[in-house]
């Protein structure tokens, strides 16, 4: 097919559900190493084809599968961690009842009921079915409502999310600074979010106030990920650069954990922005309000609509329609066994990556198991560029 530019060639290569390997043929390299990144492929070769090592991974994009052969990023799709043995398949308590001393000077949550909107495209919008689900507190009083979020609620997430590209072309110092950006304006308000967890929650403050200065500690920890988080160059015994580029995944689903409202949402939600990927989160189903007070926070911090989405409400049945969107090119969850199998099953029908929990529990207090390279990896996936050298 002929072309006029090298945007238009790129436009028509990408045009395709399958993305396993790609060549590039022409005599400039630093348009071959330009052009590279923008093809949807596993595999880049330039002016060659067809060239495969054992020290280099392969693996496609899209329709074609995920995971990878060869070279270090293929070993990890065998490996796990040792500390996976650790976590508990039984439920953690949601909440933890007071004390009548506790919480005795800390503000007092609204007296008036709240109906906290979702969060698409940088905008609070009221979903679309018009029905909402009441919140409690850990001692069954009503604190307000959250909308109940459907089929289209998803689609016009997914739609925002997709709006927002140019979060994977801005530089990675710019995504690294829009967090630290984010994490001043959460420390101002703290106080007012462990106050507010503590009395949702039921657990004592100074439980609350860790929750929330760990939350802090793991926005500092991702966006100093942002522009470090590197690739390697393989050793292929052909006259090759074989470079390994970890890539943004694209737009994916987060159905965060119930427990540890807070800190889960975030620890969950963090490390896929910081890689450059947009998010539609569904945030803990029986403390939500964590999350749509959240959003306050962004919507001062410079973070482009569109890069995190938050849908409230039934976490399984929205899960499922994330799981079979095709517009949706990961997801994680984080809950039920039962809802684990049900993602992976229906992500299977395109291809859809998926990181799921398998019903057991994290403890998202342990800097160990809440954060680190493993998040990284989830929320990337690699391409291979062989370069050619000599004559």
């Amino acid at each position: 097919m002929t072309f006029r530019t090298p945007a238009e060639a790129v436009e028509l290569a990408n045009n395709t559900r399958y993305g396993l390997a790609a060549s590039i043929w022409t005599e400039n390299i630093n348009l071959a190493l330009d052009i590279a990144p923008k093809i949807k492929a596993g595999t880049i070769w330039i002016n060659s084809t067809n060239l495969f090592d054992a020290a280099s991974g392969f693996g496609g994009y899209r329709e074609s599968g995920f995971g990878r052969e060869g070279g270090k990023e293929g070993l990890w799709e065998y490996l796990q961690p040792k500390w996976e043995a650790e976590f508990n398949e039984k439920q953690p308590s949601l909440s933890t009842s007071k004390s009548k001393t506790q919480n005795q000077n800390s503000p007092l949550l609204p007296p008036i009921d709240r109906t906290a909107k979702m969060y698409i495209g940088g905008k609070q919008t009221r979903s679309d079915s018009g029905y909402t689900i009441p919140v409690h507190n850990y001692q069954g009083e009503v604190l307000g409502e959250v909308g109940e979020g459907n089929r289209k609620d998803i689609r016009n997430a997914v739609e925002a999310a997709h709006s927002a590209k140019s979060w994977n072309t801005i530089t990675a110092h710019a995504r690294a600074q829009i967090l630290y950006y984010i994490a001043e304006n959460f420390e101002v308000r703290s106080h007012e979010f462990a106050a507010k967890i503590s009395q949702m929650m039921g657990i004592n403050p100074q439980t609350a106030q860790r929750e929330v200065d760990l939350s802090i500690r793991r926005i500092y920890t991702y966006a100093s990920f942002a522009d470090k988080y590197e690739g390697n160059v393989h050793h292929t015994p052909f006259r090759n650069i074989t470079l390994a580029m970890p890539e943004s995944i694209g737009v994916m689903g987060i159905i965060c954990p119930a427990e540890s409202a807070l800190l889960g949402f975030l620890s969950t939600v963090l490390p896929p922005i910081s890689m450059g990927n947009c998010v539609v989160a569904i945030p803990s189903e029986s403390f939500p309000l964590t999350a749509t007070d959240f959003y306050q926070i962004l919507d001062t911090s410079d973070l482009p609509g569109g890069v995190i989405n938050i849908v409230t409400g039934h976490q399984d049945t929205l899960a499922e329609v994330l799981a079979h969107h095709d517009d949706v090119d990961g997801i994680w969850y984080f809950g039920s066994k039962e809802g684990s199998k049900m993602v992976e099953y229906a992500a299977a029908k395109n291809m859809k990556r998926t990181w799921v929990n398998y019903g057991k529990y994290w403890d998202w207090f342990n800097d160990q198991h809440g954060e680190g390279e493993i998040f990284l990896r989830h929320a990337t996936q690699i391409k291979n560029i062989w370069v050619p050298y000599g004559e």
